[in-house]
């Protein structure tokens, strides 16, 4: 099955972008550990924006949840992409992302909560369950042809489920309220989106005003707000068997190099300002430590893998194309990169308590950090024959 030319350049030159990214990770955090801590944070704290219609924010939350709306964007439209026409386009292949993704999310609380039932840490269960897609994407893309385009598309596919999942954990559970009016006015918004592309509308710029609406409705409902990417780009019409450029083709032309070689970089530097401090280590052999890292690390490597092969065995998905077990356990590994997702929903679960809140974001790098390492070696080792798998 051929992949469209736009999914292969995405990843093609992602192997450079994502080498900048590491370098980001080094560079933020030689910042937050030297002399320039305080004024790299002070910056992050600067407010900007208009008081009108309550636009004023901090830089970092800018960068969070408004550029990467922007990469939810694209991600969502090279999901769309192959939902339609491309390795996801049969029921088995699109259903394996969303059963491994609950896998991945399951496994890795039941292992938190093993660790830390009825103790100080016990609501940090959500912490686990996060996948980072910015990071896990940019790991996978470095290996280049080393993989099969359809395990990239899997793991991109299974973070966007991962990452919805987790935005409702945290709508449900570490929200303090919801803003239904605004909700509703979200929902009304994604319907007059689908009625535009149920018309074949092809004007992106129709389609992007109404998206900035639907960012703004959802950032001040309390759900976090990148999920407006994701909605606009499944609105976005694409084209099947013609030979016409399509809206989402153009857009994600458009799109490409500033997400990958702008966005991402910003969004490194910014998210990995994080400080060292003496009880940072003390707190990795803590129940809260242990049940971070082996929720990220063994939680989602199990559970992604474990509920892949139920959904194979049962016969409901099949593995993707070209693609072996051995780099399923690669995925699985980059999925344990929880990183920034982790760190929003530690400091949810554990707000006003700063020691705390350092233990989970120390044990929270760390793991991610093995889980990039040894998901690379993996992947990189692996073969891309596909391992066939018996069905009787």
């Amino acid at each position: 099955m051929k992949l469209s030319i736009y999914f292969k350049k995405f990843f093609k030159s992602s192997q450079s972008s994502g080498i900048l990214l590491i370098v980001c990770v080094a560079i933020a955090l030689g910042i937050a550990n030297s002399s320039l801590a305080e004024n790299f944070q002070n910056f992050l704290d600067t407010e900007i924006g208009i008081h009108l219609f309550h636009l004023k924010y901090p830089v970092s939350i800018w960068i969070n949840d408004g550029l990467m709306a922007i990469f939810f964007l694209l991600v969502g439209l090279e999901i769309k992409r192959e939902v339609i026409e491309g390795e996801l386009s049969s029921f088995k292949n699109a259903s394996l992302p969303i059963f491994a993704a609950i896998g991945g999310m399951i496994v890795p609380a039941i292992i938190y909560t093993f660790f830390n039932y009825e103790t100080k840490y016990s609501n940090g269960w959500g912490i686990p369950m996060a996948t980072d897609i910015a990071f896990s994407l940019a790991i996978i893309s470095m290996l280049g042809k080393k993989v099969p385009n359809s395990i990239k598309i899997f793991l991109a596919a299974l973070a966007i489920v991962d990452d919805l999942g987790a935005i409702l954990v945290i709508a449900i559970f570490y929200t303090e309220q919801i803003h239904w009016m605004y909700i509703f006015s979200s929902l009304g918004i994604t319907a007059l989106l689908f009625v535009l592309n149920y018309f074949k509308v092809k004007n992106i710029i129709l389609y992007l005003i109404p998206g900035v609406f639907l960012w703004y409705f959802l950032h001040h409902s309390g759900i976090h707000a990148t999920i407006a990417g994701v909605v606009l780009a499944f609105s976005i019409p694409t084209n099947i068997s013609t030979t016409e450029i399509s809206p989402l083709e153009k857009l994600e032309h458009q799109l490409h190099y500033p997400v990958s070689f702008l966005i991402m970089p910003i969004f490194a530097l910014t998210n990995t300002n994080i400080t060292f401090t003496n009880g940072m280590v003390d707190g990795l052999f803590s129940g809260l430590g242990l049940g971070i890292v082996c929720g990220l690390i063994i939680g989602k490597l199990v559970g992604i893998n474990l509920f892949s092969l139920i959904a194979i065995k049962f016969k409901i998905s099949s593995l993707p194309q070209n693609a072996s077990w051995t780099q399923m356990l690669g995925v699985g590994l980059l999925a344990g990169i929880g990183f920034t997702m982790s760190i929003f929903i530690a400091l949810l679960s554990f707000k006003g308590k700063i020691q705390i809140q350092d233990e989970a974001k120390f044990a929270i790098l760390i793991a991610s950090f093995i889980a990039a390492i040894a998901g690379f070696v993996i992947l990189n080792l692996s073969s891309s024959k596909t391992v066939e798998i018996e069905e009787e």
